[in-house]
């Protein structure tokens, strides 16, 4: 078994010049999620319920991750193990189709509540910092929980399907719309709505997201040196606005659109060139 290494210079191993100790965050436990959310509730904006009350029907237009609520808590009976639940709020954009031609755009708000369980490990220590916090009281005795820290990430979802409901299908209450914190309210610019009891929405989302649990820790990493910039910084401040115009590239790409969209990765003179950009000779 190799020796322990030690904070301090480290010699012959391959440029490493030492071992440092630093205080970082590190990450317990994670997964990823593919969730198909079907049967979403859409609560529309007041001013659009005459609206979907003569749809004849609706599609799905596009949806806007506002914010994930998420609260972290010990698993019982299962020591180091943690429950994640997390609320989704969404701003969708819905299509909806009436006996004119044109689609009038609808717009509401849609809940999703998931949960997850993963491990954490487990700590007792109090943690006291003398960090400064403007606006907060400067109390010594000041300190935080050691549950873990919990990190969602999430991009926005896409709207796989939109569908009406008529009257007598289907009972369920508002309590969603009860629970919508104020700031998430005020992302609407309007009242929102159940919407008439005659007919409701409800939509499927596809949702990408990953969850990872992340405790304060202390690490031993290799060092091998000082991370030191080797680009000069630009002058923004120029005098002379022709010499910092002439140094932005000639923009190709917008007078000569290529034939097909071009990888990651790849240069137009790839396209130009007839390559595909992704080293496929």
């Amino acid at each position: 078994m190799p020796e322990k290494v030690m904070p301090g210079p480290v010699e012959g191993t391959g440029g490493i010049r030492e071992a440092v100790c630093v205080h970082t965050r590190k990450i317990y436990d994670s997964c990823r999620d593919k969730d198909c959310i079907e049967d979403l509730r859409f609560y529309p904006k007041l001013q659009y319920v005459d609206v979907i009350n003569h749809a004849l029907s609706v599609k799905g237009g596009s949806a806007d991750l506002l914010y994930v609520y998420v609260d972290v808590e010990p698993v019982n009976f299962n020591r180091g193990f943690y429950t994640v639940d997390m609320r989704f709020f969404y701003n969708v954009t819905l299509q909806a189709y009436t006996s004119c031609p044109a689609p009038v755009t609808v717009e509401g708000l849609c809940v999703f509540d998931k949960r997850a369980i993963l491990f954490g490990s487990e700590g007792s220590a109090k943690i006291f910092s003398s960090k400064y916090r403007s606006g907060e009281p400067d109390i010594p005795m000041l300190r935080r929980s050691n549950l873990p820290e919990a990190v969602v990430e999430a991009v926005d979802p896409i709207v796989l399907d939109a569908r009406i409901v008529e009257n007598g299908c289907r009972r369920d209450c508002d309590c969603d719309l009860c629970e919508v914190p104020a700031f998430i309210s005020e992302c609407f610019n309007g009242e929102l709505c159940g919407g008439d009891d005659s007919r409701r929405i409800y939509i499927t989302l596809g949702q990408f997201s990953i969850v990872r649990l992340e405790r304060d820790s202390q690490l031993l990493v290799p060092v091998y040196d000082y991370c030191m910039p080797e680009k000069e910084c630009s002058c923004g401040s120029t005098d002379d606005p022709c010499c910092l115009f002439r140094n932005i590239s000639f923009p190709v790409g917008e007078f000569f659109p290529p034939n097909s969209i071009a990888p990651r990765g790849s240069s137009y003179q790839d396209i130009k060139s007839g390559g595909c950009g992704c080293s496929c000779s």
